[in-house]
């Protein structure tokens, strides 16, 4: 079954579902990309700090799907913030994947202590209108800079990806989020497998006869979350997209909601530059 998708804040829509293709090698990024895709994914989410777009382009190339079939997210890193140096490391990009637009454009880290993401986003908002980049969002945005964002420019974000898992469930940002029509998408959707073996998922594994990954990935689905899990291997690509045919209880989701303990596996955004 296909993954569902969300309406983004600006009418277009986003697969719910996709693969992140962070860590993944450039050698074998297009193999990955394209095995994806014949698999019935449609979202594919880069960033020009993977080193890997110039795989990503080539792997939708290999695939033979219609490019407006597939949804390329890409994102500009913090040393390239600031209004003339986002429209260069775009530009960039473009050249890497050999496209001439990207689906979603986002500003990977706030980096407050650059303090360059507003002038960024005005960036953003006029490549949105020259056209090269259809949507526009950021990633690892706390609530304080969501706010002076929208605040300074009066353009709110489509999406904010943060990191997102059992044990960092962010629950004030999700509300934020929903307030403001901003979708939410989680990376480390999975967390390196800390709650594989905690109860409720090993009993919502049990009674629906799937995999404690699964079982997390369907959580992030009925959260209403878009989330980007990665792997490389045929296997897991196909395990990840099979989540589509089964629900969790209410039970099941209050159960998760216990795991939640404000762990992070990666950087804290106020203060990672």
């Amino acid at each position: 079954m296909p993954p569902t998708r969300l309406r983004l804040n600006d009418g277009h829509m986003i697969p719910q579902l996709g693969l992140g293709i962070w860590q993944v090698p450039a050698a074998s990024t297009a193999e990955t990309v394209a095995t994806a895709l014949g698999m019935g994914y449609r979202l594919i989410d880069g960033a020009a700090i993977y080193g890997n777009e110039a795989g990503l382009g080539e792997g939708i190339r290999q695939s033979g799907l219609p490019r407006d079939e597939v949804f390329v997210t890409t994102k500009v890193w913090n040393e390239d913030q600031g209004h003339d140096a986002t429209l260069r490391a775009v530009e960039a990009s473009l050249m890497r994947l050999q496209l001439d637009r990207v689906d979603l454009c986002l500003i990977h880290w706030p980096t407050p202590a650059r303090d360059r993401y507003v002038d960024t986003w005005r960036a953003l908002v006029r490549l949105r209108e020259e056209g090269c980049v259809r949507s526009i969002g950021v990633s690892n945005f706390m609530p304080a800079h969501l706010e002076r964002l929208v605040d300074e420019t009066g353009v709110v974000p489509v999406l904010n990806q943060i990191e997102l898992n059992p044990r960092l469930q962010q629950a004030e940002s999700r509300a934020l989020h929903d307030r403001m029509g901003i979708v939410t998408q989680s990376w480390t959707p999975l967390g390196r497998g800390s709650s594989f073996t905690v109860a409720p998922v090993q009993a919502a594994a049990a009674r629906t006869g799937k995999s404690p990954a699964q079982v997390i990935l369907r959580w992030h689905i009925q959260l209403g979350a878009s989330v980007i899990p990665r792997s490389t291997r045929a296997a897991g690509l196909a395990e990840n997209l099979d989540v589509f045919d089964f629900t969790l209880t209410a039970e099941e989701m209050t159960a998760m909601a216990s795991l939640d303990e404000g762990q992070r596996c990666g950087p804290d955004p106020m203060t990672f530059a």
